[in-house]
């Protein structure tokens, strides 16, 4: 099993929206960064976990946990003139975007803040690419140490 770090704007997606979500699950679609959905396509495996982490937002931090419950697939809404993340040059029979299906398995016991994450930085979570300057990805692998240091932290 991989470990993950999935980020989202919480105005935009937050880890409340899983509970309207049917089965708390949603497809993670509209990543448009060739490196992140390579990570979609060809790295992320069913059973997967990744931490939900908000990004962009006053306090950003670690709010959840999530199980990619569906491998890599062709994300439809490039190809929705309507949707906010349409790229006429994603063709249906080529497409250049993929997505993957992930299900809340449950909230931090208590949210982490990115500040808690950083006092770490050069300790237990030494490499973690959060914490590195200029990262921006939407998604990010974890080591198996950083993930299960992350979660003596709740």
């Amino acid at each position: 099993m991989n470990h993950w770090l999935l980020k989202s704007e919480p105005s935009v997606f937050s880890i409340d929206t899983f509970d309207t979500s049917p089965r708390k699950t949603t497809g993670w679609e509209g990543v448009r960064n060739y490196q992140a959905r390579n990570m979609l396509r060809d790295e992320m495996k069913q059973g997967d976990l990744a931490f939900f982490y908000h990004s962009s937002c006053p306090e950003p931090g670690i709010a959840g946990i999530v199980e990619i419950v569906r491998t890599g697939y062709p994300d439809a809404s490039a190809w929705d003139p309507h949707s906010e993340y349409y790229d006429p040059k994603s063709p249906e029979n080529k497409p250049l975007w993929y997505t993957v299906d992930v299900k809340l398995v449950r909230r931090m016991k208590h949210f982490i803040p990115l500040a808690s994450l950083r006092e770490h930085a050069s300790g237990a979570l030494d490499g973690l690419l959060l914490l590195r300057k200029g990262n921006r990805l939407s998604i990010t692998p974890m080591e198996p140490m950083h993930w299960q240091f992350i979660l003596t932290l709740e």
